[in-house]
Parts: C-alpha cells; sequence; structure tokens
C-alpha cells in the first residue's frame, strides 16, 4: 500500500476493526518511512444480481424495493417490520449463495410469495392480486382454495 503523503511504498498496520456492520474492516496504517497515519477499509467485492423485468429491461435487485412491496401488501395487518426485513434477507441470501447473476422477476416474486404465505395468509392474497395481476375474480378464488387446501393439510 502507498503513503498518500509521501508515496513511499511500505506501510504497516497499526489497528484492525470492524466497520459497517462487519461488512469491511477498518485499518489504520503507519507509513515505514515518513509515519504518516491514514485509514483504508477492505470490503467483499460482490457481484451485482440483476433482474430481468417482463419488458425485457433489466435493472440491479432492489432489497428496498421489495420490502416497499411487502410493506404495501402487509398494511394494517400484524406482521412486523423484522418480520418482512427476514424474507427480503432471506432471499437475497438464497440468490447469492445460489450464485445467480441474472434472474426474472416473475422468480422474485414467487420467492417473495412463497415466504409471505407463511407469515400472512391476507397478504399473501394481496401480493399475489398485485403481482399475478389476476384478471377476474374466477382466478381470485381459486387462489383463496389453494391456500385454503395447504392450510388443511
Amino acid at each position: 500500500m502507498k503513503c498518500p503523503a509521501c508515496q513511499y511504498n511500505g506501510t504497516r498496520v497499526v489497528d484492525s476493526r470492524p466497520a459497517e456492520e462487519n461488512r469491511s474492516i477498518r485499518r489504520r496504517r503507519e507509513c515505514e518511512q515518513c509515519t504518516f497515519r491514514f485509514t483504508t477499509f477492505e470490503k467483499v467485492e460482490e457481484t451485482p444480481l440483476v433482474v430481468v423485468k417482463k419488458d425485457g429491461s433489466r435493472e440491479e435487485f432492489s432489497g428496498e424495493k421489495v420490502l416497499r412491496g411487502l410493506i404495501r401488501a402487509c398494511e394494517k395487518r400484524p406482521v412486523s417490520l423484522e418480520d418482512l426485513k427476514k424474507i427480503v434477507y432471506s432471499i437475497e441470501k438464497e440468490l447469492k449463495s445460489a450464485g445467480v447473476v441474472e434472474i426474472n422477476s416473475d422468480d422474485v416474486g414467487e420467492m417473495v410469495m412463497e415466504q409471505l404465505s407463511e407469515v400472512d395468509e391476507v397478504a399473501y392474497v394481496r401480493f399475489a392480486s398485485v403481482y399475478r395481476q389476476y384478471k377476474d375474480i374466477t382466478v381470485f378464488i381459486e387462489e383463496l382454495q389453494d391456500i385454503q387446501k395447504r392450510t388443511k393439510k
């Protein structure tokens, strides 16, 4: 590591500690020549997860966007924000551990609905009705019947 003061190519680490909620390491360094002290940060370089939308456009996966959709679906429902954040975290973790670089928005929606159905059935139906864009009441009723069958098992 080059010293930012004198450009000497030798520094030593004086102190290291976790930073950014253990997602990086903060290091205090000292130049071996001029004794100038400075701070560096070390973090994992992550490959961005890209979502392919229905119209073919691509955008980076946004956990905040998924969380906003979940919050909307859970309005006036007894579901904590922590539970919703756990769903988002779980989906992100599953996608990253699978090594996925691109995923269809449909697949993300299905993952959200799968986890939301275990947390709150009403919120699940709300999310599904918007996500799947039900055209008529018969499709909606079929979805409700599927939920009833699952809960009876």
